[in-house]
């Protein structure tokens, strides 16, 4: 009995010294784990905060909205839209790989793509996953609520005229910078600059609280253009109906205001739609009217004309001799339909005679028709700004041959851009002066120089005047109401070891009113097909429907009134009397 409570005793003994050490063991965790949390968050607690804010605290980009593009009323043209882009940090999603089918769907995307995406930059902390989602759509991948998964506000351009302003307006990329057209030209101006702000997030990477703002964000300034788009929408749809109805490779149209020198309407065929991606090739979306360049044939001919009276040794009462009919230059012999025989300059232009053209520019001094032709823009870039323009091409005189100079005259061995023919005729309509051209409003006109005497530019609109009228060659240009002075042009194409004979470019240059120009307007429509391809029946009929509405828009007043017949008036004199 003894012995057995001995051993009870010691069993108790041991059991006692066993939980005294277990709690002095627990006590003595409790006490370093309570010292560790006071000396944290009392002596060392700038290491916990930095411990948090490395883990929750973001630095996130501002986005800065894009300048808004509108024609000269304010009506929009290109403007900025808020979208979201999704993005990832890899080494946070690392534990959700599973959910990637799930993402891919929300996102849209094949999932095999996006999980071969995400796990090769594991070593990443960004990763944009797909860009520039409707708000709407960015709410139902961040409701997945996966880890590491965040979304950035971006804007997109969206341009609600579409193909109506395409060429001119041009494009930017995904990161909203300026590629093509005016939006590139004025990307400095337009563009924004991003700021930046610091946020606090939760676990799964959403924004909970703005800290603070580390950058404001400047948004981009807006530009007024010198477009109408009243104007525009009608140029576009006269052109696109031309392209279709002679089934031509390429048209332009380009309305200037001659007062100012701004472009009030510039339109190509075929266009493309910028809010469309997948049609941005260089074969659609350049601007022909600024890039590309055409020999104008017989459209120069009121510049020699005009370089004749300037040379003093014409007036515009002189009389050139034409006959027989054909001119022989070099082993060149240059040729009119019919001989004209004896004809004035005016008969010249209204006639289109080659010949008479021919034997002026022959008698002038190299010198002398290559300043006008320069003074006129030939040969140099305009003062448009726009990306690409083409300065055209004049030789120097000092290269001129005999032919050389002969073929000048009627629109062969110089090139132009539809804007710098348009610039050219705004001469004659100015009254001999140059204003540098504009795609901006301006809200007052740039002064112009003096090319050309005003005696000479008034003279040369009287004569183009002849050119509309019956007998000339661009009746089909006559609008009802105004007088018109214009010049048609039909020019053979340079093909591969000389002029094709089956593909012309036809033309007609033209002001109005012509008693008081306010518009310069050039259509140039490349290789109409089928019987009709002068450029008095295929573009003088596109000029008159463009400025007939062009010249209503503007509410420009008529300068020629239809003559009444007397009889009418006697008719509506016997209708206002009383009956009896």
């Amino acid at each position: 009995m003894k012995r057995g409570a001995e051993t009870k005793q010691k069993a108790a003994r041991r059991f006692v010294g066993r939980v005294t050490v277990v709690l002095a063991f627990f006590g003595l965790v409790a006490a370093t784990l309570v010292g560790r949390a006071v000396y944290l968050q009392v002596l060392d607690k700038d290491f916990l905060n930095q411990q948090a804010d490395t883990r929750h605290l973001r630095t996130e980009r501002i986005s800065a909205h894009r300048g808004t593009i509108s024609d000269r009323n304010g009506e929009p043209l290109a403007i900025s839209t808020p979208v979201d882009s999704i993005w990832v940090n890899p080494k946070e999603f690392a534990s959700a790989v599973d959910d990637i089918p799930q993402l891919a769907r929300a996102l849209g995307v094949d999932s095999r793509t996006l999980m071969r995406r995400i796990t090769r930059s594991m070593d990443k902390e960004f990763l944009y996953l797909k860009r520039h989602l409707n708000p709407e759509q960015a709410e139902q991948v961040l409701a997945l609520s996966l880890p590491g998964i965040n979304v950035q506000r971006e804007y997109r351009r969206y341009y609600p005229a579409s193909e109506v302003t395409g060429h001119l307006l041009g494009f930017t990329n995904i990161d909203d910078e300026g590629q093509e057209g005016l939006e590139l030209a004025f990307n400095h101006w337009l563009a924004g600059e991003s700021g930046a702000k610091r946020v606090l997030k939760d676990r799964l990477g959403r924004s909970i609280e703005n800290v603070e703002s580390i950058r404001p964000a400047h948004h981009g300034k807006d530009l007024k253009t010198s477009i109408d788009l009243r104007l525009q929408y009608f140029a576009y749809r006269s052109l696109k109906a031309a392209i279709k109805s002679y089934e031509a490779r390429s048209g332009s149209i380009v309305v200037l205001d001659v007062k100012t020198g701004e472009v009030l309407a510039m339109v190509n065929q075929p266009t493309y739609n910028p809010n469309d991606r997948s049609q941005f090739a260089a074969a659609r979306y350049r601007n022909r009217a600024i890039t590309d360049i055409f020999e104008p044939g017989s459209s120069i001919k009121p510049l020699v004309v005009a370089a004749a009276l300037e040379s003093g040794q014409y007036r515009p009462s002189s009389v050139v001799d034409t006959a027989p009919g054909y001119v022989t230059v070099g082993a060149k012999r240059i040729e009119d339909s019919r001989n004209l025989g004896r004809v004035s300059l005016t008969t010249i232009l209204a006639r289109s005679s080659n010949v008479g053209v021919t034997k002026l520019a022959m008698t002038l001094e190299p010198d002398q028709l290559w300043d006008t032709m320069t003074q006129f823009g030939f040969g140099t870039l305009t003062t448009s700004g726009f990306p690409g323009e083409s300065a055209g091409m004049l030789t120097h005189f000092s290269h001129w041959q005999p032919i050389s100079q002969a073929t000048l005259a009627y629109g062969y061995g110089v090139s132009v851009t539809p804007l710098q023919l348009a610039q050219a005729f705004a001469v004659i309509g100015d009254d001999g002066g140059l204003r540098p051209i504009s795609l901006v409003r301006l809200e007052q006109p740039n002064d112009g120089r003096q090319v050309i005497s005003q005696e000479t530019a008034a003279a040369v609109r009287r004569m183009l005047e002849e050119v509309v009228r019956p007998g000339g060659t661009g009746t089909k240009a006559a609008v009802d109401g105004y007088r018109i002075a214009g010049k048609t042009g039909t020019a053979w194409k340079f093909a591969t070891g000389g002029y094709s004979e089956d593909k012309y470019i036809s033309i007609f240059a033209g002001l109005a009113p012509a008693s008081n120009p306010r518009l310069a307007t050039v259509v140039v429509i490349d290789e109409p097909r089928g019987e009709l391809y002068y450029g008095s029946d295929v573009a003088a009929p596109v000029f008159a429907d463009v400025m007939a509405e062009s010249l209503r828009l503007l509410a420009v007043a008529p300068d020629e009134m239809p003559a009444r017949d007397p009889g009418d008036a006697l008719q509506a004199m016997a209708n206002r009397a009383p009956s009896r």
